[in-house]
């Protein structure tokens, strides 16, 4: 058996996340590619993770800037090494070139850092939507790091098609270095069970620790839900997501309707009893999984242009509608709940919707075949990104010395 190991910056959630729930995907694609899958993270153990036995994933701990690391790869020798967000690939990519050099290296970016942190950078001075970013914020410490990063690795997995073209334009990156690896389904069948007049309330969902996800129960709370309870003086809003804070939960106001629910052990079970989901994100990046929920339980939804981002190719595979107005956001949002028809259309869309984009069999095929194809050729491939190999020996030698510095320096410490 070949042996996958994957680098986490945290111990998967997929009940939390949609980050969780893509990682199990990925690590499913390599087991049913012939991999035995470790999974090692120096995160703190998490209360809401899952059970890796049963998805027969080995578990390993980490430990940051320390060079037991260097013992533990040697003797695992993985053929394949995924880090978990750039950070990973910046803490653990040199040990893993040092003591495992024909490892294959790839970076799951989960969406692109730098890009969100622009745009939540800038919407910090407005109450716009931020989707286009001057190159200028763009070009940030952010993103020199995680382009380095990608360009050390052999693959970078794009979970976006904006980010994939924004990846090869403006930052020039080679296409044999990406490969586009959206959130991957087995069932593209949308839940129908329940009709339009047999689901009832407005709904919200999201990690609350994910900064967008707050951003938007804040305009709900501020400017959205005012004007749709104007118009609708008994509608009420359901808000789950994992981790609230004190200053979520001190939102919950049962007479205007709002209400701050928390925690969701089953999100499927709450999103098909709902009759429109509302995402109204100003910033982030990447692929928005609650939409891509919202589809799988036939539920319709209302989102801005940053919700929108990836998700919908054509016009007849949108399941969601869009605008960056908060006034016509509510607007759609009433007419949506109110109007059977509209709702139905949309709903009806969302089979092709989740065909078309996610299917497991396309793009789980795509990945390991992406990866094998590499793996034969892994010289040749190394050899055309010498820009890769240039980074690795200047800025993974400064990581190198830094690591070392601090291990050497907690050790006289405890000593």
């Amino acid at each position: 058996m070949k042996t996958l190991l994957v680098i986490g910056y945290v111990w998967p959630e997929p009940k939390s996340s949609a980050a969780g729930s893509r990682m199990l995907q990925l690590i499913e694609c390599f087991q049913q590619g012939g991999y035995e899958v470790e999974y090692a993270s120096p995160a703190a153990p998490s209360e809401h993770a899952i059970n890796y036995q049963n998805y027969g994933i080995r578990t390993a701990e980490i430990q940051l800037n320390h060079s037991s690391f260097d013992e533990y790869v040697s003797k695992l020798n993985p053929q394949v090494v995924m880090f978990d967000r750039f950070m990973m690939e910046e803490q653990f990519g040199w040990r893993v070139e040092k003591h495992c050099p024909q490892a294959l290296r790839i970076l799951d970016s989960e969406d692109l850092h730098c890009l969100r942190f622009a745009r939540q950078a800038l919407a910090k001075h407005n109450q716009d939507v931020i989707q286009q970013v001057p190159v200028k914020d763009l070009f940030s410490d952010h993103a020199r790091r995680e382009i380095a990063s990608i360009y050390r690795c052999d693959l970078t997995l794009t979970i976006s098609q904006y980010e994939m073209q924004l990846l090869q334009e403006v930052f020039h990156v080679p296409e044999n270095l990406l490969l586009y690896t959206p959130f991957m389904l087995k069932d593209v069948s949308a839940n129908r069970d329940l009709g339009f007049s047999q689901r009832q309330h407005f709904v919200s969902i999201g990690n609350f620790r994910h900064e967008p996800n707050w951003d938007a129960v804040l305009q709900l709370k501020q400017q959205i839900w005012p004007l749709i309870r104007k118009q609708l003086p008994q509608a009420q809003l359901h808000i789950y997501g994992a981790y609230p804070p004190k200053k979520a939960t001190q939102l919950h106001n049962e007479k205007q309707g709002f209400h701050v629910k928390g925690w969701c052990d089953d999100a499927f079970a709450v999103l098909k009893q709902a009759r429109l989901l509302l995402a109204p994100l100003r910033f982030g990046a990447g692929l928005k999984g609650k939409l891509l929920d919202a589809a799988q339980c036939g539920l319709p939804a209302v989102t801005t242009s940053i919700g929108a981002e990836g998700l919908y190719t054509s016009e007849n595979q949108t399941t969601a509608c869009i605008s960056d107005d908060f006034t016509q956001f509510a607007n759609m949002a009433v007419k949506l709940y109110e109007q059977e028809s509209d709702w139905q259309a949309l709903q009806a869309r969302c089979d092709t919707f989740l065909q078309t984009g996610f299917a497991w069999q396309t793009f789980s095929r795509n990945l390991i075949e992406r990866v094998h194809q590499i793996t034969t050729q892994l010289d040749n491939h190394r050899l055309n990104n010498f820009t890769g190999s240039m980074l690795r020996h200047h800025t993974m030698k400064s990581t190198q010395y830094m690591a070392q510095w601090i291990e050497a320096k907690n050790k006289l410490s405890d000593s």
